[in-house]
């Protein structure tokens, strides 16, 4: 018996010496990845150097929640677009917004505010019903609390936080956001309506040629004739329905995140938004000014729905003919009533 097991451990420790033997004897060459002119490749399986260079000042670890996008704490693209959102969009909404205001100063001080030239007639045109005038003032009340919680999210920091404290600039911002959020439905939904309402009368055509060789009455006195809409308005018309579908709908990729989006996607989002929003807040800026100490008599078309007969034959002459010859043109209404609805 002894003789038996001295024998199966010999075969054993031969059999184990084998394998050892075989594990650590080289790959043939021909087994081995070989480079263009056929010698052997001896880093084919080292990770590539664009490999390292990819993971470059990236930080990440492990995480146990399901989401392990949230494992990546810092990458180059975030670090890309964080740069857009502290330096660029600052850079692009400064310039933008105070560009615009600047310009609307120095136009005030040149041309003044564009008077009725012939005087009010002391007869009105119905030129809004009182639904459009509610789905505008409902739109524009929208966008004023949008536009200012929006532009906190991009100023706030630096221009709010040192004057209201941490704890105060905390408490604006956690409201400023939900209103952001919120208001987003009705003014999507202002936009929609304005884009129904009025795309009949918001079709570019000839006259509108005309009328901004003209310079649209603001440069110079000479009027020049328009329907319902001048060209002007027409602009403001479009900015309105294009660039606000388009803050709706990248601002709703970014409300409600990943759902069919990536990282990449989500950040192209947040560009979109940012850079129309800003553009679109130094436009209606310009549309606030016109309708307002720009123009005389015309706050009051969105206001009681009225327009003075002769604002209406300077500023629209073809509408105004077309309105005359209906009999629209009526005494206007009460002092302190609105014109009621059509």
């Amino acid at each position: 018996m002894a003789r038996f097991l001295t024998g199966v451990r010999f075969v054993v420790g031969a059999v184990a010496l084998a394998l050892i033997v075989a594990c650590a004897a080289p790959v043939p060459a021909s087994a081995q990845q070989r480079n263009p002119d056929g010698s052997v490749n001896p880093t084919a399986s080292s990770v590539q150097e664009q490999q390292l260079l990819s993971e470059l000042n990236r930080i990440s670890g492990r995480c146990t929640i399901p989401d392990q996008k949230a494992c990546t704490i810092e990458q180059p693209a975030g670090r890309d677009w964080r740069h857009f959102h502290e330096v660029t969009l600052r850079w692009i909404g400064g310039i933008a917004i105070l560009g615009m205001l600047a310009l609307l100063v120095l136009f005030y001080l040149m041309r003044g505010m564009v008077r009725i030239e012939s005087g009010r007639s002391g007869r009105v045109l119905v030129r809004f019903s009182a639904f459009e005038r509610l789905v505008h003032w409902m739109t524009a009340a929208c966008f004023i609390i949008l536009a200012l919680t929006g532009l906190n999210i991009t100023f706030g920091k630096s221009l709010l936080l040192p004057l209201l404290g941490p704890e105060g600039f905390t408490v604006w911002s956690q409201w400023g956001k939900y209103a952001h959020n919120y208001l987003s439905f009705p003014f999507t939904l202002g936009v929609v309506l304005i884009f129904l309402m009025w795309i009949a009368w918001n079709i570019p055509g000839k006259v509108d040629i005309e009328w901004l060789k003209e310079g649209g009455g603001l440069v110079g006195h000479k009027h020049p004739p328009a329907k319902r809409f001048n060209a002007g308005q027409k602009l403001i018309y479009w900015i309105v329905v294009l660039g606000g579908g388009a803050v709706a709908a990248s601002g709703y990729l970014l409300m409600f995140p990943f759902y069919g989006t990536n990282i990449a996607d989500m950040q192209v989002a947040q560009v979109i938004h940012g850079v129309v929003a800003v553009l679109f807040v130094a436009a209606m800026l310009g549309h606030i000014y016109i309708g307002s100490v720009g123009m005389e008599g015309a706050f009051e078309a969105m206001w009681d729905g009225t327009v003075d007969a002769n604002w209406a034959k300077e500023h629209h002459s073809l509408w105004a003919e077309s309105e005359a010859a209906k009999g629209h043109i009526t005494a206007p209404p009460p002092e302190g009533k609105m014109q009621p609805a059509e």
